[in-house]
């Protein structure tokens, strides 16, 4: 072989591989007749995902497109579009931010460029204007630079403090914030004609949720079991894919309950947050990340029940 050819195939070999890690980082999965769910990879950001680690969702009604999060950055808010736009060629009318994440919100100013108006809670408002600094800089060290060329900041157009409905193309859709959770500003969007349920980072499965700085374990379970309380017949997590609602308890909800309870346990009986990993959570290892974060999120939660 000589040089010419073998630089030919490596660079075949190469933009085909690209082309299909692309391809991977989102997969399109329908939920019922027009609602789908995007699906990001179960992995941190990064340059491929560019920001869209997350699972995302739209429905398609007579009267345009309602999205739910716009993604990590505007190259992330485009990949996105381009997949919408695989299935319709309606406007998005609406974007709904579902919390406080990067991957929530970053892709606003796209959405908003194409004519969308954006809703959110305001507390999840609050968090976008009081974190979007380190979230940027954060963002930029695990994209680069080009990754996060463009994006802008665009805070919500529309707010609630506890509920809001709308109907678009005879779509109800009903908003509910029942407190922090993942993020200070977490909502889930209801859909009671189908029974479906966006959840945000209210719920995470097949990967372990993180209990960061910006996070309430104690609220958090609360809103889950808010959310449960609708009894939905599908339902889109932040992260992961479409599921039912024991897949949610298992992975998500279950979880937070045992950290609580356990943890509470371990300090009556005098364990120090030295000690903490002592708790044993090999019953969730089945779940990506596990090894990564099950120490942060116990003594996270060590810390707020020290201090309830």
């Amino acid at each position: 072989m000589n040089l010419i050819k073998y630089f030919v195939l490596v660079f075949c070999f190469t933009v085909a591989t690209a082309e299909a890690s692309d391809k991977q980082s989102l997969m399109l999965k329908q939920v019922t007749k027009n609602t789908w769910a995007i699906v990001g990879p179960l992995t941190n950001r990064n340059k491929i995902n560019l920001g869209n680690n997350a699972t995302f969702g739209f429905v398609v009604t007579n009267d345009g497109v309602v999205l739910i999060d716009s993604g990590g950055s505007l190259k992330g808010a485009k990949a996105l579009h381009k997949i919408i736009k695989s299935v319709t060629d309606k406007p998005i009318r609406y974007v709904i931010n579902s919390g406080g994440q990067d991957h929530r919100w970053f892709g606003n100013d796209y959405f908003s460029s194409l004519g969308a108006k954006i809703i959110s809670s305001e507390a999840a408002k609050k968090d976008h204007k009081a974190r979007s600094g380190s979230q940027w800089s954060m963002l930029e060290s695990r994209i680069g630079k080009d990754g996060i060329k463009g994006t802008k900041e665009k805070f919500s157009d529309i707010t609630f403090k506890d509920d809001y409905n709308f109907t678009l193309g005879k779509v109800k859709f009903e908003i509910y914030f029942r407190g922090q959770a993942h993020t200070p500003g977490d909502a889930f969007i209801w859909l009671p004609q189908s029974k479906v349920m966006f959840t945000g980072d209210i719920v995470y499965t097949e990967r372990m949720l993180g209990i960061g700085e910006q996070s309430n374990s104690k609220s958090w379970l609360h809103v889950f079991n808010s959310m449960a309380g609708f009894k939905p017949k599908h339902l889109v997590p932040g992260h992961g894919s479409p599921t039912t609602l024991d897949k949610a308890i298992k992975d998500t909800g279950s979880y937070l309950s045992f950290l609580r309870n356990t943890i509470s346990l371990f300090i009556e009986s005098g364990g120090g947050a030295h000690e903490i990993s002592r708790i044993n959570q090999a019953r969730f290892k089945y779940l990506n990340n596990y090894d990564s974060l099950k120490g942060r999120n116990a003594l996270k939660v060590y810390t707020e029940l020290e201090w309830e």
